[in-house]
């Protein structure tokens, strides 16, 4: 795809819906009695992974595009596979997955395409294994494919030494199968998407500070839930409409769950003008539309607590601060290594071709910006959020900006060249 620089953004779009929610809607429709209904499902190539898993293990599920219906089994409804369960390119169902087959009376493989299986699996390996779960790694390297025999669980109050809600979220769903409660303690608070959506179910969960807790065996009933935009996706609209002069954009029905929107609050931080329109709880998740007027922004830092309400929206965040005035510096960011690609390499690495001066470091990046940015060639990596992040830049610099291999973009959001010419004036 070529993209060249934009003479403004108008009108107002609807972001599909949100890949975390989608995702866990799926696997908890599946493992709960009756009928789930998703409404506005996210239907990119990941979720479509998560279905095909739990159709192999015997949940009927219709996909009707705008809906989504799941006939639950019950907790203890799924059967054994009869082939190799592909989570595709989606860690989120690798790793939550996980967690649910561990507790099963089954064995069966699950495995990925070739990212998901350089990306690190021990992370959940370990508590599973504490918990008394038989898993591991069929090339011993710590990776997918896996090899999981369903067993009796054992509680666990697992002290995670990342901010990772597919780890947290794993052991979580494992601990619907322990002996007794189950908890996990994280550094800093990750999305709590897991959690809200358990309680929804019927789950009894409970959250203190940065540890969660569910209780065992609970009675899941199907429920209905409306899946709200993606944030994530959602933020390359809005940095487009910020960098873009003679912008304004309204995003409509996009989830603001707290512990996913930190890229608005490091937009405020650099001097965004976004407003939030028509607030409200929606299937017990916070949602609202956003005003995103073009605007001057000025670098600023971001760490610590925040880095986990953006964690994916780091590399879009990264082509903001090249079009800031000053230094914005990311630290705690050593995450963006062990995505679907290094995210802090690609964003040097591409963005430097662009003519931005930008520095990697061991856990971030420093971007001094202000340089006029002029297009290039970009390598994706085969990493949706790289290629969409480039392709927002290009609508800001100038010449022509090609997105090698943005076929990746279909992973979250398959019609996001078809959204950003609808705003083009």
């Amino acid at each position: 795809m070529e993209i060249t620089k934009s003479h403004g953004l108008r009108g107002e779009l609807t972001i599909p819906g949100d890949k975390s929610i989608s995702h866990r809607g799926i696997m908890l429709g599946a493992i709960s009695r009756g009928t789930t209904e998703i409404t506005n499902f996210l239907q990119g190539a990941d979720c479509l992974s998560t279905i095909s898993c739990f159709q192999k293990m015997g949940i009927p599920i219709e996909n009707e595009g705008s809906l989504v219906r799941i006939q639950g089994k019950g907790l203890h409804g799924l059967k054994e596979p009869q082939s190799v369960l592909d989570a595709g390119n989606s860690g989120t169902t690798t790793r939550l997955l996980s967690g649910i087959l561990c507790g099963q009376d089954f064995s069966c493989q699950l495995t990925g395409d070739d990212s998901i299986q350089k990306r690190p699996m021990e992370r959940i390996m370990k508590p599973l294994r504490q918990m008394g779960a038989d898993i591991r790694s069929l090339k011993d390297n710590g990776c997918a494919p896996l090899s999981i025999t369903g067993k009796k669980l054992h509680a666990v109050d697992y002290h995670s030494p990342v901010a990772s809600a597919q780890v947290k979220s794993c052991v979580l769903l494992a601990g619907l199968y322990a002996d007794g409660p189950t908890s996990v303690t994280e550094p800093f608070l990750s999305r709590d998407h897991t959690e809200r959506m358990l309680a929804y179910f019927g789950a009894k969960v409970s959250s203190l500070e940065t540890t969660a807790t569910v209780q065992p065996e609970p009675l899941l009933e199907g429920r209905q839930i409306e899946v709200p935009g993606d944030i994530s996706s959602a933020a390359y609209f809005i940095a487009a409409a910020l960098i873009v002069p003679g912008s304004e954009v309204l995003l409509k029905n996009v989830g603001v769950n707290p512990t996913r929107d930190g890229i608005l609050r490091v937009c405020r931080q650099m001097g965004a003008d976004i407003t939030l329109l028509n607030e409200r709880l929606v299937s017990q998740e916070p949602v609202a539309d956003l005003l995103i007027r073009s605007s001057d922004l000025k670098g600023t830092v971001i760490e610590g607590s925040l880095i986990p309400t953006l964690i994916d929206e780091i590399p879009i965040i990264a082509i903001l601060a090249a079009f800031a005035d000053g230094v914005t510096t990311i630290r705690d960011a050593g995450e963006l290594k062990v995505k679907e690609s290094n995210r802090i390499d690609a964003m040097v690495t591409e963005l430097s071709k662009m003519g931005a001066d930008i520095q990697g470091t061991d856990d971030g990046m420093i971007i001094k910006g202000g340089a006029p940015l002029t297009g290039a060639a970009i390598d994706s990596r085969l990493d949706h959020r790289i290629a969409m992040s480039f392709a927002t830049a290009g609508l800001a610099a100038a010449g022509t900006t090609t997105i090698l291999q943005d076929s990746c973009i279909a992973i979250s959001y398959p019609d996001f060249f078809r959204d950003l010419a609808s705003l083009q004036i």
